[in-house]
């Protein structure tokens, strides 16, 4: 039945090059069809568009559409796909400026063009509508021209009437196009608005319009209508090559700012280097280790505060269906603990940021005396540093398979599906707090480079000191990159760099 509507729609689609508008609204009357699946939907594709190119943000102050029908509306970004939603401008509508999107029930706006490749950050602000209550909403990423869409991060749910922005990092090196989905269902309403998308140089603009036929929720099966138009390729933006002055800007604080170690993307076909954006930190993930193989976030004295502890291991929800998902019962009676990357100390300004380090995703199968001696120290030292007006750039992960916990030796847990990895390690790039990071990590020497690589293993000295390295000799043993946004003249003088690990 599903093919069978797609198949009716691409039809009508083909027929109505060759009736009258006339002809056509008959042809409509005879032609209604059930409603869809919630697992399928088929969108029509506009007349050609030229897109507006104007650069991001879009603040929706060029829109005009009052009402929740279906349709397109142009933009000054280019044209966007309302379905459930409207701009809105009335004193209810919590925006920046005179208008809005809202959304109601299960409603979603989409790109019906591409961004340009490279975009490293997306920023949306979200608030509840007047006085209605809570709603969730998902961000969803299309690589494909509007074929195939996947989710990105976690689902966020936004209450009371101000502005919130929510950021999603490190997203892709190819052209992309969004989609927002409210989630939550009809009572409440939802304010969308100064949706940002950032490259490493700057605000991102179009490169091409027009949508394929539609696209499948069922992210395994590909449309096969010769009627569809796949986007151009742009090439992929890279961070500005050369000394001092010259290092690409990437957005202060982001915690991908120094770059994607492995080049993950969040394609989930890309399972053993999948891209996994979170507010508290993003994250290169190998589905067939059932660990990451970094986590890179920053820290500074926004991220501290008084949010205790929260303790509540679970699965990470915004990972692919297809991904087998990591429980705590993965690591019971294993004899190692469930290891953050990026800590809970790092997290505690309020509770959702401390809870999101307990996502099972930021977890790895690390030995007692490991986790609880050496790096709890190394942990507590960067974040003295912090207290004391510095920020910090972290990039922790592991490599190798085997290491020894309380119970002895082990390669694997749970079956086999998470592995146990032989070494853990970290880089922390230290400057005092600021703006325009890169350009000072580059060019300050004041900046420190700390890198530390363990063995996973229960005899480990609780002096992390003793393991201090070098990034060159971390990315060898790894296979990563791991300061790729900054210029190979400035990577090559840090990163063979090792630390006294002096404690300021």
């Amino acid at each position: 039945m599903r093919y069978a509507v797609v198949y009716d729609i691409f039809a009508f689609m083909h027929i109505s090059a060759y009736f009258s508008p006339l002809a056509l609204v008959a042809l409509l009357a005879c032609s209604q069809q059930s409603p869809e699946s919630a697992t399928t939907r088929v969108s029509q594709a506009p007349a050609a568009q030229t897109p507006a190119n104007s650069p991001f943000p879009e603040t929706f102050e060029a829109g005009s559409k009052g009402s929740y029908e279906e349709a397109d509306e142009p933009l000054a970004t280019g044209l966007w796909h309302f379905q459930d939603a409207l701009i809105g401008s009335s004193a209810q509508d919590h925006k920046n400026g005179a208008r809005a999107v809202r959304l109601r029930n299960l409603g979603r706006i989409s790109m019906r063009f591409n961004a340009v490749a490279g975009v490293r950050r997306i920023t949306i602000s979200a608030a509840a509508y007047g006085q209605d209550g809570p709603s969730t909403w998902e961000l969803w990423l299309s690589r494909d021209g509007g074929r195939t869409y996947s989710r990105t991060g976690s689902p966020i749910t936004t209450s009371g009437p101000k502005l919130v922005p929510h950021v999603f990092a490190g997203l892709a090196n190819e052209p992309l196009r969004l989609e927002i989905r409210k989630t939550s269902g009809p009572n409440n309403r939802l304010d969308l608005d100064d949706i940002v998308l950032e490259t490493a140089t700057g605000a991102a603009v179009a490169v091409g319009a027009g949508v394929t036929g539609g696209y499948f929720e069922n992210r395994n099966q590909a449309p096969t209508s010769s009627t569809q138009n796949p986007m151009p390729n742009a090439p992929a933006q890279q961070p500005a090559a050369g000394t001092g002055t010259g290092v690409a800007q990437d957005p202060n604080d982001a915690n991908l700012a120094l770059g994607n170690p492995s080049g993950a993307t969040s394609d989930p076909a890309n399972a053993t280097n999948y891209l996994l954006v979170h507010p508290e930190f993003t994250i290169g993930y190998n589905a067939n280790r059932g660990i990451p193989t970094w986590v890179s976030w920053h820290i500074d004295k926004a991220d501290l505060g008084e949010a205790p502890r929260q303790n509540n291991f679970r699965p990470d929800a915004a990972l692919p269906r297809q991904f087998y998902q990591v429980t705590p019962a993965s690591y019971a009676r294993s004899g190692f603990d469930k290891g953050h990357n990026c800590p809970s100390g790092d997290r505690t300004a309020d509770l959702d940021a401390n809870a999101n380090t307990f996502l099972m995703t930021n977890m790895v199968p690390q030995a007692p005396k490991n986790n609880q001696q050496a790096w709890a120290h190394l942990e507590e030292y960067g974040r003295s540093q912090v207290q004391r007006g510095q920020e910090i750039y972290v990039i922790m992960g592991s490599y190798g398979r085997g290491g020894t916990g309380a119970n002895g030796f082990a390669q694997t847990l749970d079956q086999g599906r998470v592995t146990v990895p032989a070494r853990i390690w970290k880089v922390m790039v230290i400057l005092p707090d600021g703006t325009n990071d890169l350009q000072r990590i580059a060019t300050d020497p004041s900046v420190r480079v700390l890198a530390v690589d363990t063995p996973n293993d229960n005899g480990i000295s609780p002096d992390w000191r003793q393991y201090l390295t070098s990034v060159d000799k971390i990315e060898a043993a790894s296979g990563l990159d791991l300061l790729s946004a900054l210029p190979r003249p400035v990577q090559a003088r840090l990163q063979k760099l090792v630390d006294s690990g002096r404690a300021e």
